[in-house]
């Protein structure tokens, strides 16, 4: 695909950022797009390799190799066309997906994979841009309805998908505006809720009607929309955080991270915070506990916010610089990673665990630490302290919020704690309750909740027609 000889005679070359001095000033995106000439020439650079791996590290299944070649041939429309087939929302996964496809690219045997993340944010972007992105109403109506708990990439996709069906679809979502975790928890300065907006716009189009700031188990039982709809889906993410059991985590400055992150967002969107303590890194030393996505947000968030340091413990030890791809490719690898929030400034340090949390007057100063060993058990002689005036936990979420909806419906749950449901009908032990993205299978990239959202349309779908032509 794309250039023959294009692997061999044009370098990597991928998008850049703005400097970290002048972006940390603000709350937009600052990645810089490479120019049009330049993303043909790296479209040029996939290879005709025989087996495309990229599609095994692709869980939305992007016909990868079609669409570079397209571009590189300049039919920028139909590279939208093919790359939306598969995939609802590029111009999201082409922001802040880690990539796992660049990972699965042959090149990336001698590290030099395809820009394949870059190449799908010029498509997306071009696309929004020359008004291709049109709303797509079905001919005509099933007569059925179906309800969707939760607006985040999960319950999106598959409203969209199922509008498009021609099914009656309803979206509830329980904060004010819809986006889930893209809204509220992915920083602006990763992706701007511009993006979102014109993505709803476009489904209101299609005919899915929103119901936000209507949160379904506590202001609404979900038996009501049991009644209403002839096919219930479960799409409300993994939101019970890990804690800290240790002494003296009840210290104000001690917050879980899905606290601090959605705040600021609401800030930038002049959204009311409402009744909830503010949580700031204005002048303060802020320790990150977590070496994840989360915990790289919570770094950027709060140098913008004007923290005077910033430090990120890991409890793993320090993943080797480079992965031995005899033994990983073309699977995902274990390998340091260092984020652009990272990159403006934080401290970071593995293989540490966190004892106890102290203070004065009830507030955090002292954070406690011990350096651990690939057993996790602390060395000896190893302890030290940090100064701390706000600690945020990113330690990721152990599995869905159980009170509420899913304990009214008395659903089975899987040994981790997770929505029972299998990857082929997303069926749950309810009858026509359904169950797809994080809620289903626990933490997990946007990139598995879209796949989720559009598998499970097809088995709804298919649950109510009898078959269904969308696609799996």
């Amino acid at each position: 695909m794309g250039k023959v000889t294009g692997f061999l005679e044009i370098d990597r070359q991928d998008r850049t950022y703005r400097p970290a001095g002048e972006r940390v000033r603000h709350y937009e995106e600052f990645v810089i797009p490479l120019d049009e000439p330049s993303v043909k020439r790296q479209a040029a650079r996939c290879m005709d390799c025989g087996i495309p791996y990229c599609h095994t590290g692709c869980p939305v299944n992007n016909q990868i190799p079609d669409w570079n070649d397209l571009v590189y041939r300049e039919d920028w429309e139909e590279a939208s066309r093919n790359l939306h087939s598969t995939n609802n929302f590029p111009e999201v996964t082409g922001r802040i997906c880690p990539a796992p496809c660049e990972e699965s690219c042959t090149l990336n045997i001698e590290n030099a994979p395809v820009t394949i993340k870059t190449i799908e944010c010029a498509i997306a972007d071009k696309a929004f841009e020359n008004g291709w992105i049109m709303p797509r109403p079905p001919e005509k109506k099933s007569g059925k309805r179906v309800g969707i708990i939760g607006s985040g990439p999960a319950g999106m996709a598959a409203a969209q998908q199922l509008a498009r069906a021609g099914h009656e679809v309803h979206v509830y979502e329980k904060h004010v505006k819809a986006g889930g975790l893209l809204r509220y928890g992915i920083p602006d300065f990763k992706m701007e809720k511009s993006i979102i907006d014109v993505r709803v716009e476009q489904m209101e189009a299609e005919g899915v009607t929103f119901h936000t700031g209507v949160h379904i188990g506590v202001d609404v039982d979900v038996s009501k929309l049991e009644k209403e709809n002839d096919a219930v889906l479960l799409a409300g993410g993994s939101e019970h955080p890990r804690d800290l059991p240790v002494e003296g985590r009840e210290l104000e400055g001690v917050q879980f991270a899905m606290n601090f992150l959605p705040q600021q967002n609401r800030r930038v969107s002049d959204e009311p915070l409402g009744d909830v303590e503010e949580i700031t890194a204005e002048g303060k030393h802020v320790i990150v506990i977590g070496g994840g996505d989360t915990g790289s947000d919570c770094i950027g968030t709060s140098f913008r916010q004007g923290a005077l340091s910033v430090t990120q413990l890991e409890i793993l030890s320090k993943p080797p610089e480079q992965e031995d791809k005899s033994l990983v490719w073309p699977h995902w690898p274990l390998k340091l990673r260092t984020s652009s929030s990272q990159a403006e400034g934080a401290d970071r340090d593995w293989s540490v665990m966190t004892t106890k949390l102290t203070g004065g007057n009830g507030a955090i100063d002292t954070l406690h630490c011990v350096r651990v060993d690939d057993d996790m058990q602390a060395i000896e002689d190893s302890e030290f302290e940090l100064r701390a005036d706000l600690v945020l936990l990113a330690m990721g979420f152990v599995h869905p919020v159980r009170e509420g909806m899913i304990e009214q419906l008395e659903l089975e749950l899987d040994p981790r704690g997770n929505v029972l449901a299998n990857d082929q009908d997303y069926g749950t032990s309810r009858e026509k309750v359904f169950a797809a993205g994080d809620i289903r299978r626990g933490q997990s990239l946007v990139v598995w909740a879209i796949r989720e959202g559009r598998q499970a349309a097809h088995a709804i779908d298919a649950f109510l027609m009898g078959a269904s032509d969308l696609p799996r």
